[in-house]
């Protein structure tokens, strides 16, 4: 073997591996969910729309211009996925309490029930597929999701992303 050359490392091991690896788990996942749909009827949001609810569930009561700020989007846009998240009963704006110029978005009990059934589904489906594998590879799981997690946090902090409680790894 010529000594200038380092040994070629497997696809995966690689940062655009991982990264290729990642992708196709995340368009894996997405039709996991979509399978799953058919199980309970859903509420028509897009994934802008459910980024919104999201971002709700985290910090209640924030205003458009945060919530603009988070999701990197001109307040016209902001303000029309309010809308459409208003008239279907997902989200309410009321007048704050700090400023009689200003409102404040909420979950309504309709937007919260929606997100625990949405997160339930895709928890029971991700448990399925994860009880067929072997209890190291779900270690391996755990230990990469974590520390993908720590990535993200070192790149910038995620938005909407509550801190944890513990350390996952301990689980």
């Amino acid at each position: 073997m010529d000594a200038n050359r380092t040994p070629s490392r497997p696809p995966r091991q690689t940062a655009a591996g991982a990264a290729r690896a990642a992708r196709e788990l995340i368009e894996l996942l997405e039709v996991l969910w979509e399978r799953g749909r058919d199980l309970v009827p859903p509420a028509p949001v897009s994934a802008s729309q459910l980024r919104v609810l999201y971002g709700l569930d985290h910090e209640e009561g924030m205003n458009l211009r945060t919530l603009g700020e988070l999701l990197d989007a001109a307040p016209p846009s902001v303000s029309r996925l309010c809308d459409r998240l208003e008239a279907l009963g997902l989200v309410r704006r009321l007048p704050s309490a700090h400023s009689r110029r200003e409102l404040e978005l909420h979950l309504t009990g309709r937007g919260k029930a929606y997100l625990r059934d949405l997160r339930a589904r895709r928890q029971e489906a991700l448990e399925e597929a994860i009880a067929t594998m072997t209890p190291s590879d779900r270690r391996a799981l755990l230990n990469g999701l974590t520390s993908f997690q720590d990535a993200v946090d070192d790149v910038g902090p995620a938005p909407w992303r509550k801190p944890s409680t513990g350390d996952a790894r301990s689980a």
